[in-house]
């Protein structure tokens, strides 16, 4: 092969290669903003601003289901920027629920406090890291265990839902405890959760879906900490009814799609 003459390079070609190289910047753009948003929410708690942690927790959701439609928009998907984003997904919906669920309420039942807490955030991290090694054998049109994005939203929008009510943490710690290991072993189960990844944006709907969601878009400002926070509770029981639903037709309950030959994926099925 021969070296390529700098002189043969036009001004064109080093401004697509110059682009090329720039938007890869973009999708990690999103997922430090979503980084930003997990932080912002710890930043919030600590000051007791913890309507604004759950606000932090749930732009942090929005913005990391942009990156990788971005990245694969722009053609512009890396390993960096898959384990960026795993990383941004560990502060965001692993550490930041847990911190904002402990200070809220958890600290005033003491070491069962920061023990469900810790529960959490571990169960976060093994989804988390499940979902990296996992990702080739599981059917794409499912989640194995509940996503820590909605996760963090059940915790989140339960103290959001809680501050603007002007109830005390204290008053509902035991509520507040059983939500967070609820959330966080939920993480960790087998149990199967729609991943809404074959919902295509560019395939035409019909008129009536436009409108549905228009009125869902009107619900939401109606009183945002109810509404969004009452969707996020139907998504984190609907995997067991489906898993119960599954189970009763002799259907296999497990989402792992590929064979148990591999002695990794042993156990998968069940």
């Amino acid at each position: 092969m021969h070296d390529i003459d700098e002189s043969e390079v036009t001004p064109a070609d080093a401004l697509a290669r110059k682009r090329r190289k720039g938007l890869y910047i973009l999708p990690n753009l999103f997922t430090l903003a979503a980084l930003f948003g997990g932080f912002y929410a710890i930043v919030m708690a600590m000051n007791g601003r913890f309507d604004q942690a759950a606000i932090g927790v749930f732009c942090a959701m929005v913005l990391d289901s942009l990156d990788g439609r971005v990245a694969r928009m722009t053609n512009t998907q890396s390993a960096f920027g898959e384990q960026m984003d795993s990383l941004s997904d560990m502060v965001s919906f692993g550490a930041a629920p847990a911190l904002i669920a402990y200070v809220w309420a958890l600290t005033s039942l003491g070491r069962w406090g920061w023990i469900a807490a810790f529960v959490y955030c571990a169960c976060a991290a093994l989804r988390l890291a499940r979902f990296n090694v996992n990702t080739a054998v599981v059917d794409k049109s499912f989640f194995q265990g509940l996503p820590s994005p909605a996760a963090a939203a059940l915790v989140a929008g339960f103290i959001w839902l809680m501050t603007e009510a002007g109830v005390k943490g204290e008053d509902v710690r035991w509520y507040m405890f059983a939500l967070t290991l609820y959330s966080g072993l939920t993480m960790v189960t087998n149990v199967p959760f729609y991943s809404f990844k074959d919902v295509s944006l560019k395939r035409s709907v019909p008129f009536v879906v436009i409108v549905l969601i228009a009125l869902g878009i009107a619900a939401i400002n109606i009183d945002p900490p109810t509404v969004i926070f009452g969707l996020f509770v139907v998504y984190g029981f609907s995997g067991y009814a489906l898993y119960g639903w599954r189970k009763a037709k002799g259907l296999q309950a497990s989402v792992i799609s590929t064979s148990t030959d591999e002695p990794d994926e042993q156990g998968l099925h069940k």
